[in-house]
């Protein structure tokens, strides 16, 4: 099926803008977070700017299901479905670290086609699109606009960075492995949540692994990262799933990844 991909393209930009025009206020403003049932934090930058992106899609696209972060599944799956998450990163909003981001996925049948990660503060952007490079917005006002970028080349875990968002999420993972990637790896680092993505597709990270994570944390991530070159999957190396176990492995350097499975393996 074919698809009007620069049509979906325009709409995942105009969520980017209007989603970032309700957070940047409340950046920096001593606003209060609640815990949700999981006991991560939330704030009502996160549910005005998840029912703003909602309200645009029933305009724009009304026949296309909606997942979001905040308020759940709205329409049938079977076809068209945008995966929204309005902060990610909600620790680093509340603590005034600008290493948050929204994130905006279209997907066919289940397939990740469309990823924005959007910095609104900073006003970076990256943009992936299933078949087409991953381009890439360094701040308001660029006059160059979006540019291309690729990950680095990097095939030894020897001379890797790595990175996870926090120890916390490797507390419920599946298996204790992960120890394994560490020692193997040249350094890590801690902190980013989408946005270590975005540094991966750029060449400054070379792998991420990290678990916990639900179809709102990865969907936009998959085009983004293919898209400038890398792979992204589960710690097996399987395509990323909706009923999958959690776990996210990205890598910059297709030969990485291979070596980078086998120390996650049990």
């Amino acid at each position: 099926m074919s698809h009007d991909l620069d049509q979906f393209v325009r709409t995942a930009h105009a969520l980017a803008d209007v989603a970032g025009a309700v957070i940047r206020p409340f950046f920096r403003s001593r606003l209060t977070a609640s815990d949700k049932s999981d006991e991560s934090p939330v704030t009502i930058a996160d549910r005005m700017a998840e029912r703003v992106m909602r309200a645009q899609l029933a305009e724009l696209h009304p026949d296309h299901a909606i997942l979001g972060e905040e308020f759940g599944l709205h329409g049938s799956t079977g076809g068209y479905q945008w995966t929204l998450d309005p902060i990610d990163g909600t620790r680093a909003f509340i603590t005034g670290r600008p290493t948050f981001g929204t994130l905006i996925s279209l997907s066919f049948e289940g397939r990740p086609i469309i990823g924005i990660i959007d910095q609104p503060v900073t006003g970076e952007r990256w943009i992936g699109v299933e078949g087409r490079p991953t381009l890439f917005r360094s701040g308001f006002g660029q006059p160059s606009g979006f540019t291309p970028i690729t990950t680095r080349p990097c095939s030894s875990l020897a001379e890797a960075d790595l990175s996870c968002t926090s120890p916390e999420m490797l507390e419920d993972a599946p298996r204790p492995v992960w120890s394994r990637l560490k020692a193997a790896a040249k350094r890590v680092s801690w902190g980013g949540d989408c946005y270590a993505y975005g540094l991966l597709a750029g060449g400054h990270i070379d792998v991420i692994a990290e678990c916990d994570m639900k179809p709102w944390d990865w969907s936009a991530l998959v085009p983004v990262v293919e898209g400038a070159g890398g792979v992204m999957t589960d710690w097996n190396g399987q395509t990323l799933r909706h009923d999958g176990d959690g776990t996210v492995l990205a890598t910059g350097d297709k030969s990485l990844h291979e070596a980078a499975v086998a120390c996650l393996r049990s």
